[in-house]
């Protein structure tokens, strides 16, 4: 038996997935099980602000074990993606629906969050809270209540992955810590390869106005110099373009 997990061991993650097609011995899902609870374990972090309300981490991991489980009996890597892509997706679901269950979110959720959207749109300017939830109907606290999960469900919003980007950065500067925390280094290679996509999205001006505010650091008036556009117009553009960047998040999530 030593023998044996030596072996396992000494292969590839790829390979072990396809041994276990091949053969389906119950050690080689265990080695595979081990190998990918990093993954449970960063996103179980990266997402504590959606289940902290009826949930303990553990009990995540836990249920997150069973996911890789079943997710290494149904991966099909001729259909489906990577399989560290394939079962963070089941992962994110697993975690949204255990927070259904435990009836802490609405079904109505999204809808709300939509009408929420639409009417401060129609509002115009920056309408405060009482405003919009007067427009809607809506008792206040409500109102507030749906904001706060809406900021908490947008865990991989363009705010956040940036704020994780410079964690990461410091991460870097030391080689022993960024490989010692194998879930801080998956969060910072998938969050990097979705961000540069949603950007890649955008419009040229939406991009440029991105990258300035965010990237070279320039406040509005600044950019607004730098384009020859008034300062409202600037604001306009990265309102619309942070907007795309969230909905182009939330399919990701």
């Amino acid at each position: 038996m030593m023998a044996r997990t030596g072996n396992l061991k000494d292969k590839s993650n790829e390979e072990l997935l396809e041994m276990y097609r091949e053969r389906g011995r119950i050690e080689i899902k265990q080695e595979l099980v081990m190998r990918y609870l990093y993954i449970v374990k960063a996103i179980a972090s990266q997402m504590r602000g959606v289940y902290a309300g009826s949930l303990q981490t553990e009990d995540i991991i836990n249920e997150g074990v069973i996911a890789i489980m079943k997710g290494i009996d149904r991966y099909d890597p001729e259909r489906d993606n990577k399989f560290e892509t394939f079962i963070s997706r089941r992962i994110r679901g697993m975690i949204i629906d255990l927070v259904r269950k435990n009836d802490w979110m609405p079904r109505d959720f999204r809808k709300q969050i939509r009408l929420m959207e639409e009417a401060r749109t129609a509002l115009g300017g920056d309408p405060t809270d009482e405003e919009v939830a007067a427009y809607l109907g809506m008792d206040v606290k409500k109102y507030k209540k749906f904001q706060r999960m809406s900021v908490i469900m947008n865990v991989l919003s363009l705010d956040m992955l940036i704020d994780d980007e410079d964690e990461h950065q410091s991460l870097q500067l030391s080689s022993k810590d960024s490989g010692s925390q194998p879930e801080k280094a998956y969060l910072q290679g998938e969050s990097r390869q979705v961000l540069a996509e949603a950007v890649a999205s955008l419009k040229e001006k939406e991009q440029l106005v991105i990258s300035l505010y965010y990237v070279e650091e320039l406040n509005m008036g600044q950019i607004a110099g730098i384009l020859g556009v008034s300062e409202p117009r600037i604001s306009q553009i990265h309102s619309g373009a942070i907007k795309k960047l969230k909905a182009y998040m939330s399919t990701y999530i």
